[in-house]
């Protein structure tokens, strides 16, 4: 029983953390009606709608049919290389950086492992992930974060765009420059055919699109959530069941605990002090700790400058490797096919994102 806790705290550790504080805020506001005002329903139903249409999009072959379409006409190691973390960058935007890398990280482990360059596994991992996190802060649905700060700051679709462009646009700038340390030799590799459903693929892209209008808006959130969970119901339960559960109940359990310190009084005016004009690097500094999604959850009770929170948190995404939770989903993946070199991973891992975040912080601090 003891083992199994211990198992499950490491498996879900920003989940139990975020539980614990709850539990221990409630000690100081007692449990009312009050609670569900904490709660952002809207940032809630958005998230389970768009894992939900981005399991069916996996399940029915769309981003491996597009990864193959494109390899195929690539014949040289680098090249694939930048196929490969440009996919994680580019689809990062639209289906979020962790499903990015759920969809190409394993992905590119297949393309490696079959011809035989297992040597530049680190580094295009690692790549992938760099570029999944730094892509996928271009778009309010790339990533948790900026789907809710999106939401609560009222910002239209094209002045948030314009506010992080500077900094995607520096990251691909990066993250070609980082691709030539890979090899340009020739490989030898025979993609597997992939036919696509097309009443399928026409039925999720539909569904997408119902999401996209409701995250800019256009259609009424409540309305979003009833069809995409309707319909998939019927059609569909098994992509409703990939729902990552428990990052939903961790905004909740966050949601919770940062309405109560939000009553406290002490805390309030403490976090107000710390925060007011230094929101990006007291951000990327939270996000180390405790990753950019919970970080923009816990200092948006306590700023207004939406704009500097959302550019602190999504640069925070780099550095440690759990200041961003998708950045465990490549550990993960890498882990299991090669256990014995995780420290070279993380020794990798964590010296390029460092480069990576001190290049960014600079550009925010001399522009």
């Amino acid at each position: 029983m003891k083992n199994k806790i211990i198992n499950y705290f490491k498996a879900e550790t920003v989940l139990c953390i975020s539980a614990i504080l709850a539990v221990i805020s409630m000690f100081f506001v007692s449990p009312s009606g009050d609670y569900l005002s904490y709660i952002d329903f809207r940032t809630l139903a958005l998230l389970f709608c768009l894992m939900a249409v981005m399991a069916g999009f996996r399940e029915i072959g769309v981003f491996s049919a597009l990864a193959n379409s494109l390899l195929e006409r690539s014949k040289k190691l680098r090249t694939i290389s930048f196929i490969l973390i440009m996919l994680c960058f580019f689809t990062s935007m639209l289906i979020t950086n962790d499903v990015a890398l759920i969809t190409f990280v394993p992905f590119a482990i297949e393309v490696l492992k079959k011809s035989q360059n297992d040597e530049y596994l680190i580094p295009i991992i690692v790549l992938q992930t760099i570029a999944a996190n730094l892509g996928s802060m271009l778009t309010p649905m790339g990533n948790p974060q900026n789907l809710y700060l999106y939401s609560l700051s009222g910002m239209s679709l094209w002045d948030f765009i314009v506010l992080v462009f500077p900094y995607t646009a520096i990251s691909f700038v990066l993250l070609i420059i980082f691709n030539f340390t890979v090899k340009s030799k020739k490989v030898e590799y025979n993609t597997k055919e992939i036919t696509l459903p097309i009443k399928q693929t026409i039925f999720y892209i539909i569904l997408f699109s119902i999401c996209v209008m409701s995250v800019i808006n256009v259609l009424e959130y409540k309305l979003c959530f009833a069809i995409v969970t309707l319909i998939l119901l019927i059609f569909n339960r098994k992509a409703v069941t990939k729902v990552d559960y428990s990052l939903l109940m961790t905004f909740i359990f966050f949601f919770i605990f940062i309405g109560n310190m939000g009553n406290i009084d002490w805390f309030k005016n403490m976090l107000i002090t710390l925060v007011d004009g230094k929101e990006v690097v007291v951000s990327v500094i939270s996000s180390q700790i405790m990753s950019n999604v919970p970080a923009a959850v816990l200092l948006s009770g306590f700023t207004a400058d939406y704009k500097n929170l959302i550019i602190g948190v999504n640069i925070g995404g780099l550095g440690t490797l759990i200041a961003s939770m998708a950045s465990l989903i490549s550990y993960k993946f890498y882990a299991t096919y090669s256990p014995d070199s995780k420290g070279k991973y993380i020794a990798k891992f964590t010296l390029w994102n460092i480069i990576f975040l001190v290049i960014l912080l600079t550009i925010y601090f001399i522009t």
